[in-house]
């Protein structure tokens, strides 16, 4: 089975916004919903949409204002159902 790709901004805008704490968060999510055999999470250098706050983008939909307090709504409401 091919994996596709999840990218999670590591640019330094999103740095400077707490993608370091977003990303054991985001691995654990994945962890949960049993998605490790289905999608290849991939850090981005940049994805360009360094005023939209942390970005991650999956297929051509880019997920913006993640924070670490609402990673787990919006990967559930917004990113998961793309996914399954």
């Amino acid at each position: 089975m091919v994996k596709e790709n999840l990218y999670l901004c590591m640019g330094s805008a999103c740095h400077q916004l707490g993608v370091y704490e977003v990303l054991p968060h985001l691995q654990s999510l994945m962890n949960q919903h049993n998605l490790n055999e289905k999608i290849e999470l991939k850090g981005s250098f940049c994805l360009e949409t360094c005023s939209s706050g942390i970005v991650m983008k999956f297929r051509d939909k880019h997920f913006i204002h993640i924070s670490p307090q609402n990673l787990e709504d919006k990967f559930v409401r917004e990113i998961l159902p793309m996914i399954k």
